[in-house]
């Protein structure tokens, strides 16, 4: 290749001294046409005219002017010259084709010729119409095909019930699962005390009459005065009777409700059984003389408390995690429950029909609580948002949701109505208003508990003075609300710390339930 570009070199040389054909580009010489240039058993040959008309047919019939051989100016296009220049490289390497060399045709196979991939006609071939009627040896195969797939079918059906078992849901305009009459199999109650009434006919659950004035400032406890033991397994939720708290309501994973005294001996006056897995929830009417329950076996129930009859049954066929009784005097009569189906489901208990869905949220509701007079409330979610609701309007009108937001699976509302706060999963308890922009108040921000992974209670004193809330390492904390410091920490429990209620009448008694089944009163 060396050689032939010295001898083209020396051509050029040559050709100018002698003018016998002008050198000049294809492109940029008229009297050259592209057209005879071309390639010829590998070998460049081309045709060019002289200025008088005068034809040189170059590397065939002319006499050689070189000591090589004839050697005479050529016109080639860059990109054609560059093309040959590499494939005669690749030949003398080993590798490559030659061009000059017929292309051998395409084998056959015993199935047929290759497909080409540049078109689709080989798709289309032995195949047939879908309404072409089949052959006897496809039908047979068919019918193979869909038994086997219908009893895969059934197999995957019969493993999901085993193992979830969950009911069919009832839709919003299906009638929910409902019972006035209790069942004598599951729904029992037995009363523990001396005596259901006394010799002037009044319950064992009416408040005594010797009650002194309420007091106005609360005091943090400091150490245990009594110990509640009945309950087999861990304690889920406790609540005070209203107003008076001489009763103690508690809900455990044993199944079972209880209600203990607390003026008197402390004694377990009555138990509930009417659930058949551990109860999650329960909130007492604005008397007292009735109770909510609910539970993991996806049913909320109504009880009389002073008889332990059960006034009602309700289920829309999930887990409810939350139940409310409506805390106005005229609306008694409305159950509220938050559903692990992301639904806040209100029921009537005088027909006994569900009569609202609130369906916002895109996880489990956790917690429900009535703020601004009890005309809107409040829902928290698996979701890691908050979200506010006119009661009565399916649609919400605040929507709270921050990158930064953790769960929050318990809110307390402050005795001034102007805040509430929500135990948060990053061991912090947060605090927004109940205003309309329900702006986050980052001020009062409580720490130093740890309640990651636990669905610990929070709770406010009577005064608005103290916020209280349980821990996953048993510990009861105090925390001061102007300051948001920790005032006190005492511990409770050997196992999480789950609820903390402030006593409504005695401002200094705090109770406490915990995971290892024991309910712990503290002065």
């Amino acid at each position: 290749m060396d050689a032939l570009r010295r001898c083209y070199g020396e051509a050029v040389a040559s050709s100018d001294s002698e003018g016998e054909v002008e050198r000049k580009r294809v492109d940029a010489a008229p009297h050259l046409d592209p057209k005879d240039v071309r390639a010829k058993g590998g070998s460049i040959v081309s045709r060019a005219t002289t200025k008088e008309g005068d034809v040189h047919v170059q590397g065939v019939f002319a006499e050689n002017n070189h000591l090589l051989g004839r050697v005479d100016d050529l016109a080639v296009a860059r990109t054609g010259f560059e093309t040959q220049r590499r494939e005669h490289d690749r030949i003398r390497r080993g590798g490559g084709s030659d061009p000059t060399r017929k292309r051998a045709k395409k084998k056959t196979t015993r199935d047929g010729p290759n497909h080409d991939p540049s078109t689709d006609a080989w798709l289309y071939e032995d195949r047939k119409s879908p309404w072409a009627a089949p052959g006897k040896k496809e039908a047979v195969e068919r019918n193979r095909e869909d038994a086997a797939m219908r009893e895969q079918a059934a197999e995957e059906e019969e493993e999901e019930e085993d193992i979830f078992a969950v009911e069919k849901p009832t839709g919003p305009s299906e009638a929910p699962v409902t019972s006035t009459k209790p069942s004598v199999e599951t729904d029992k109650t037995v009363f523990h005390g001396k005596q259901e009434k006394d010799y002037q006919g009044r319950g064992w659950s009416e408040p005594p009459r010797d009650r002194k004035p309420i007091q106005e400032t609360c005091y943090v406890p400091k150490r245990h005065v009594h110990t509640w033991k009945g309950h087999t397994k861990g304690v889920a939720a406790i609540r005070f009777f209203p107003i008076h708290g001489h009763l103690l309501l508690s809900a455990s994973m044993d199944g079972t409700v209880k209600i203990w005294d607390v003026y008197g001996d402390k004694r377990c006056m009555r138990s509930y059984m009417g659930h058949a897995q551990a109860v999650r929830d329960i909130c007492f009417s604005n008397d007292g003389t009735r109770f909510a329950s609910c539970s993991w076996d996806k049913k909320m129930k109504l009880w009389d408390t002073e008889t332990g009859k059960v006034l009602g049954t309700y289920s829309t066929g999930r887990v409810p995690l939350c139940v409310k009784i409506h805390p106005n005097e005229n609306m008694q009569h409305v159950l509220l429950a938050g559903t692990s189906d992301n639904k806040v489901v209100e029921f009537d208990t005088n027909t006994g029909e569900q009569i609202q869905q609130y369906t916002e949220h895109m996880g489990a509701v956790n917690t429900i609580t009535f703020i601004d007079d009890n005309r809107r409330f409040v829902t928290s979610s698996d979701d890691k948002t908050v979200r506010v609701w006119e009661y009565g309007i399916p649609v919400q009108i605040k929507y709270i949701a921050e990158p930064d937001m953790h769960s929050m699976p318990s809110v307390a509302v402050h005795p001034n109505q102007k805040w509430f706060v929500a135990q948060s999963l990053d061991n912090t308890v947060v605090t927004y208003s109940t205003k309309d922009r329900f702006r986050m108040n980052r001020k009062k921000t409580f720490k130093g508990h740890r309640n990651s992974g636990y669905a610990c209670q929070v709770n406010f004193s009577h005064d608005g003075q103290f916020v209280v809330s349980g821990d996953a390492e048993g510990r009861c904390f105090f925390w001061d609300w102007k300051t948001t410091r920790v005032f006190r920490s005492i511990k409770a429990h050997d196992n999480v710390c789950v609820g903390c209620e402030w006593h409504p009448y005695e401002t200094s008694k705090v109770a406490t339930c915990g995971w290892d089944g024991l309910i712990k009163y503290w002065d």
